[in-house]
């Protein structure tokens, strides 16, 4: 038998990406992000990714990226972590609304081990579907979003580990620059329920 618990936090994520068009329908995408923890006191991670991203029409698109991140440990010591994405991506305009989904497979290396357990990659498929309504003649876009985390390739006693519920607004400062401010409910079902409220601000580039 095991006994489950909830336990609340508060943290704030901050993050600057940017987006760069190499040649037609073919993109790269750089992601730099630091998350904060225990009432946005400490550090909890640090990372960087970097990414190729296809457009393969106006309404489906696929990428797939690298992550390398310094993550706090059991030990309260930072150690690297390495991941990898894939993704599927599609878009639908819907009069002022725009309707996305995105399909991801990850899969995670660490590199601090406690156990053999964690000598093991660990693989999740994610689901994020995102509704946006694009403000008439108002530079301020508020969306609605969430996101669900499902375990892969192993016994897992729940067939969601991880869920998400976001709502933001996405501000376009000028042509290819925007700032997104997002409020987000995290609750992590491993290895007990434990639940963040996450302020996420994030400026984005386009070159």
């Amino acid at each position: 038998s095991s006994i489950s618990f909830s336990q609340d936090d508060f943290g704030i994520w901050y993050s600057i990406t940017a987006e760069k068009k190499l040649v037609k329908n073919l993109g790269l995408d750089l992601d730099a992000n630091v998350r904060t923890f225990n009432n946005a006191s400490k550090i909890e991670e640090a990372f960087f990714d970097i990414g190729l991203s296809y457009k393969i029409n106006k309404y489906l698109s696929a990428a797939v990226s690298y992550r390398y991140t310094e993550f706090k440990e059991k030990d309260d010591l930072f150690h690297p972590r390495h991941k990898w994405f894939a993704d599927l991506k599609g878009k639908l305009p819907l009069g002022d609304f725009d309707l996305s989904v995105r399909l991801r497979f990850q899969q995670r290396y660490k590199t601090y081990f406690r156990d053999e357990n964690d000598k093991e990659s660990k693989e999740a498929g994610r689901i994020k579907l995102k509704i946006l309504y694009n403000t008439p003649s108002f530079p301020v876009n508020p969306y609605l979003s969430s996101e669900l985390f499902f375990p892969m390739f192993t016994q897992s006693e729940r067939v969601v580990e991880k869920n998400r519920f976001m709502a933001g607004i996405e501000y376009k400062i000028a042509k290819k620059y925007s700032l997104e401010l997002e409020y987000m409910f995290q609750r992590d079902y491993f290895p007990h329920i434990s639940d963040i409220n996450i302020v996420s601000v994030c400026y984005n580039l386009k070159f």
